[in-house]
C-alpha cells in the first residue's frame, strides 16, 4: 500500500500498511486501478473532444468517479469494481465512436487500452500499477512529488465539478483540463518547471469549477445572509444530513413536507441555513446538530433518527447506528444503506423517512442556544464601507481567515487556540469544517460588524477569495498588501485544489497546518516556500506576532 494523499497519513509520511482513514490496502489497491483507468480513458476524451464527439456523459462520470477515490467519500470495494467495469465501457463506446469518423484505425497507447482481468485479483492489478506510477519518476523525487500534487489537485478540482454539475453548472473548459491533467499524469519528459506551471492551473481551473458552484448555490436559493442557526433540537420525528449537498438537503425537504419529520444540518451543511429561498420555503428546516465530520461516530449515535451522508465526509461507522445511516452519490461503505440515482438524477428518499419514522425521535425540547451563518460575500460586501471606514479609523486592525478542514489528531487545537488569542481590533473569517473548533464563540463586535464571520462551506472558498479581492480593490492595493493573514488547516484533496487556487492568484504568507502535505518533497517546498512564503504553522503566539508585526 502507498498512499500520500491526506494529511492524517501514518507518522506524516504516508500510510504503507492500512489507511489512517480506514480503508484496507485492498480497497486502496482497487481504488488506485480506477484512478489507473481513468488516466487511460483521458487521451480517449480528448481525441473524442478534438473530433467534436459529445463526451459529456465520460467527463460526468470522471469526475464522479475521482470524487469517489477521495480519502474519506467512499470504502466499498465493490463500488470501486463497479466504477471500473464502467469506465472501460465507456471507453470502449468512445473508440467505437471515435472509428466511425476517421479514416484509418487507430492504435492507442498500453494505458488506454488496459483490459483488467476480472478473473485475477484486482488488488494486485491495482499495486502494480501503482508501483508503475512511482517507478515512472525514477530517482528524481521532486517530479514525482508534483505528479502526486497534480494528481491530487485534479480529484480536488474534479469534486468540486461534480458539485456544480449536480446544481446545473457546467463548463466544456473544465472537463478538458480535467481530462488534460489526468491524460498529462503518464508523461515522461515534463520539467520540474512545466509540473509547478501544471499544477498552478490546475489551482486555475479550480477557481472556476468553486464559481460555477457558487452560482449555482446562489442563481437557485439566492445569496446568503446573516441567519441565526439553532444548536438545540424540538420535540418529535428527525432526520441529520450531513456532507456538502445542499441540492440533496433540498430534496429530502421536498419529501418530508407535511410528514411531521424535522431536518436538521450537520457539518458542511451548517452554511445551508444561510440560503434564503431554501430556508424560508421549508419550516420543517430547524437547526444544526453535532459539529465536524471526525466526530460523526459520536454525533451519529446519539441522534434518535435517520442520517444521510450526501458527499465526503464518512467514517468508518459504528455497528450500533449503521442500519439508520445512508450514503448516496459517490459515498459508500460495504454494508450501508445506499441510495440510487434515478434515470432522472433524482433520488427516492423514502427509505429515510420510513427509517425516521420508526425511530423515536427527539422526547423533549433541549436549552437553545444558536450560531449566526450566512457572511458570504453579498452579505460582507453589503457593509464594505463600513468595514473600510473602521479599517481607516483604526478600529480594525487585522483579518484573519482561519479555516478549511478538521481531523482528529490533538494539534488541530492550534486553530482554536488561535482565534482564542487574537486581539478584540481584529476579525476572524472562517469556512469549511475546520470552523468548528470555535464557531459558537462569543467573539462580539466592531461597529456593529461580528468579529467572527462565518463564510460557508469549503465549497465556498470562492466567497472568501472575492470578499479579500474587493477589500484590496477599495484599497486600491494588491491582495498581499491588505491587513489579512491566512491561517489554514487542511485534510484532504479539496484543500489541495483550494491551495493550489490561492497560490495561482499569488497570496502569499499562507500558513499551513497541522502539518506540511506527505507528498510535498523538501525542494518543491522549499520553491514554494521561497516564491510564496508558504509556511507551516508554528505556536498561536509566534504566528500572531509575526501577523500582526
Amino acid at each position: 500500500m502507498f498512499c500520500e494523499q491526506c494529511e492524517q497519513t501514518a507518522s506524516g509520511n504516508g500510510c504503507h500498511q492500512w489507511g489512517a482513514c480506514g480503508k484496507s490496502p485492498q480497497v486502496n489497491a482497487v481504488q488506485d486501478l480506477l484512478v489507473y483507468c481513468l488516466r487511460g480513458i483521458a487521451p480517449v476524451v480528448l481525441q473524442a473532444k478534438e473530433l467534436a464527439i459529445n463526451t459529456r456523459e465520460v467527463d460526468r462520470f470522471t469526475c464522479e468517479s475521482l470524487f469517489a477515490t477521495m480519502t474519506n467519500v467512499n470504502f466499498d470495494q465493490k463500488r470501486f469494481t463497479k466504477y471500473i467495469k464502467q469506465a472501460i465501457a465507456l471507453r470502449e463506446d468512445l473508440k467505437a465512436q471515435i472509428q466511425q469518423v476517421v479514416d484509418t484505425p487507430i492504435t492507442w497507447s498500453a494505458i488506454s487500452s488496459y483490459e483488467p482481468d476480472y478473473n485475477e485479483s484486482l488488488v494486485e492489478q491495482g499495486q502494480n500499477f501503482n508501483l508503475e506510477l512511482i517507478g515512472q519518476s525514477g530517482a528524481n523525487v521532486d517530479i514525482f512529488s508534483l505528479k502526486l500534487t497534480a494528481l491530487y489537485g485534479v480529484k480536488g478540482a474534479a469534486s468540486y465539478t461534480f458539485h456544480a454539475y449536480e446544481l446545473g453548472q457546467e463548463d466544456e473548459t473544465v472537463y478538458q483540463f480535467v481530462q488534460q491533467v489526468l491524460a498529462t499524469i503518464d508523461s515522461q519528459d515534463l520539467s520540474l518547471e512545466e509540473w509547478v506551471n501544471l499544477a498552478l492551473e490546475i489551482g486555475k481551473i479550480n477557481l472556476r469549477a468553486m464559481e460555477l458552484i457558487d452560482a449555482g448555490h446562489t442563481g437557485t436559493y439566492g445569496h446568503p445572509v446573516p441567519t441565526a442557526v439553532p444548536l438545540n433540537h424540538t420535540p418529535g420525528k428527525a432526520i441529520l444530513v450531513s456532507g456538502h449537498d445542499i441540492k440533496q438537503l433540498e430534496a429530502i425537504l421536498k419529501q418530508t413536507v407535511d410528514k411531521e419529520i424535522t431536518v436538521y444540518t450537520h457539518g458542511e451543511l451548517l452554511p445551508a441555513h444561510g440560503y434564503p429561498k431554501l430556508k424560508a420555503k421549508y419550516p420543517h428546516f430547524y437547526g444544526h446538530f453535532g459539529t465536524a465530520w471526525q466526530n460523526q461516530t459520536k454525533d451519529f449515535a446519539k441522534f434518535p433518527g435517520a442520517v444521510v451522508i450526501t458527499t465526503n465526509c464518512l467514517m468508518p461507522p459504528h455497528e450500533h447506528y449503521e442500519d439508520k445511516l445512508f450514503t448516496l452519490g459517490p459515498v459508500g461503505y460495504a454494508g450501508l444503506n445506499y441510495l440510487p440515482t434515478k434515470a432522472d438524477d433524482s433520488i427516492d428518499f423514502t427509505p429515510v423517512i420510513k427509517k425516521a419514522q420508526e425511530l423515536p425521535g427527539f422526547s423533549e425540547e433541549s436549552e437553545y442556544r444558536q450560531v449566526t451563518t450566512g457572511f458570504a460575500r453579498n452579505a460582507v460586501l453589503g457593509v464594505a464601507d463600513r468595514v473600510i471606514d473602521a479599517v481607516k479609523q483604526g478600529k480594525i486592525r487585522h483579518f484573519f481567515l482561519v479555516g478549511g478542514c478538521d481531523g482528529a489528531k490533538p494539534d488541530r487545537n492550534y486553530y482554536a487556540e488561535f482565534v482564542d488569542k487574537v486581539p478584540d481590533d481584529c476579525v476572524v473569517l472562517t469556512l469549511a469544517c475546520g470552523k468548528f473548533r470555535f464557531f459558537d464563540k462569543e467573539m462580539g463586535d466592531i461597529e456593529g460588524i461580528p468579529r467572527l464571520l462565518d463564510v460557508g462551506q469549503c465549497n465556498d472558498a470562492y466567497s472568501a477569495i472575492q470578499i479579500a479581492v474587493a477589500l484590496a480593490n477599495a484599497f486600491k492595493v494588491g491582495v498581499n498588501e491588505i491587513p489579512l493573514s491566512m491561517i489554514l488547516s487542511w485534510y484532504e484533496q479539496k484543500a489541495v485544489a483550494v491551495l493550489l487556487t490561492l497560490l495561482y492568484l499569488g497570496i502569499k504568507d499562507i500558513r499551513l497546518g497541522p502539518t506540511i502535505p506527505a507528498f510535498l518533497s523538501a525542494n518543491v517546498l522549499q520553491l514554494l516556500s521561497e516564491k510564496y512564503n508558504l509556511q507551516p504553522i508554528t505556536t498561536p503566539d509566534a504566528d500572531l506576532a509575526a501577523c500582526l508585526g
